[in-house]
């Protein structure tokens, strides 16, 4: 349903490097860059834009798919290694369904960041 979507960063160069570290095992990179922002996002497309703001931002929860579920490990190891706060070891949330393997940890401004895999154990 979303193209793209976007969120303030009190402090812009952190979060740049927060969501750079955490989302690199989801392949996740740099697709446009400007002075007061960036546009995150896969294969040069920006689906994340994160802009300076001046206020802190309300939380949000944004979560980022995973293909497979050693990404999501990944991802929450690398997150937390940025100085994200663990919000949800990886593991299987089977009341959301059998397959879902999630990750979640707290971003700088408050965000709680989610990496989930669909997909079932190979």
């Amino acid at each position: 349903m979303f193209d793209h979507i976007g969120l303030g960063a009190t402090d812009l160069s952190r979060s740049k490097d927060f969501f750079l570290r955490s989302l690199a095992p989801l392949g996740v990179e740099v697709a446009m860059e400007g002075p007061s922002g960036l546009g995150l996002g896969r294969n040069g497309k920006p689906s994340l834009w994160i802009s300076q703001a001046t206020v802190k931002p309300a939380p949000l929860h944004l979560a980022f798919t995973a293909e497979a579920r050693a990404d999501v490990d990944a991802f929450h190891r690398c997150a937390l290694e940025a100085g994200g706060k663990d919000n949800g070891s990886p593991g299987l949330r089977p009341h959301y369904h059998a397959n879902y393997y999630a990750a979640f940890v707290i971003g700088p401004d408050g965000h709680n960041i989610e990496a989930v895999c669909h997909n079932p154990q190979p």
